[in-house]
């Protein structure tokens, strides 16, 4: 029996304020996706894992931070570790720094998760490798929640090169990007902190957008399909 599965066999029902929660979420309005993202809240996602691979391995822990008015809003973030059933080995254990003991104490996945949508609402959610942060969190709110997120996703390992092609062959993962404008990371590998540096690398690529008219959710996701086509970058660091 996979994580996931023996999850699922193990949830309650899902009733009372757990699904007066999930129905709020499912009654928002989806955000204009022809609205300048400067004008609009997004939420800049990062999770770390048991492992690298988002179709097996398990979601450990979600941070995320808002970005509104062209500002990261410190007083607007979320963190949370959620508990498991199973400690992760001792290298994953070195990278993340989320030890046993915080694995198996963590938070309850279903009220976890529930907050994490509570926080993000309908909002654009950003990622660097989205799509790595984008399955995992699907798969575990469907096997926890039975239900699956619809926010909309943006990429910024496929946006920043995109709009920085002199630096596309040089640089490839986030550390790289972040050195190359000069933004810390005072934990690296703390989803939290993972997602402050981040968020403040967004500021960098939408300014950047900006620059060529490129302005709402729906240009830019334009601009990644096309990188998309091109070639993405293969690994999730």
């Amino acid at each position: 029996m996979n994580w996931l599965s023996g999850l699922l066999r193990r949830q309650p029902q899902i009733d009372g304020a757990i699904a007066a929660a999930l129905a709020g979420y499912r009654s928002q309005e989806q955000p204009d996706l022809q609205t300048a993202l400067a004008t609009q809240r997004v939420v800049v996602v990062d999770v770390e894992a048991s492992g690298l691979d988002p179709f097996r391995d398990r979601l450990i822990s979600i941070g995320a931070v808002a970005v509104h008015g062209g500002l990261v809003r410190l007083d607007d973030s979320f963190d949370t570790v959620l508990r498991q059933d199973t400690v992760s080995d001792d290298r994953n254990i070195l990278i993340h720094g989320i030890g046993g003991s915080a694995q198996l104490l963590g938070r309850d996945p279903t009220s976890g998760l529930v907050d994490f949508l509570g926080f993000a609402g309908k909002a654009p959610l950003i990622a660097f490798h989205a799509d790595f942060d984008r399955i995992l969190i699907e798969r575990t709110t469907g096997a926890t929640l039975r239900m699956k997120p619809n926010n909309a996703w943006l990429d910024l390992a496929l946006l920043a090169p995109a709009l920085f092609p002199e630096h596309e062959r040089a640089i490839r993962t986030l550390d790289g990007w972040l050195n190359l404008f000069g933004i810390q990371n005072h934990d690296r590998h703390d989803a939290l902190a993972d997602a402050l540096a981040t968020a403040q690398l967004l500021l960098v690529v939408l300014a950047a957008a900006g620059r060529q008219g490129l302005a709402t959710w729906a240009d830019l996701a334009r601009l990644q399909k096309d990188r998309r086509w091109l070639g993405a970058p293969g690994r999730y660091v």
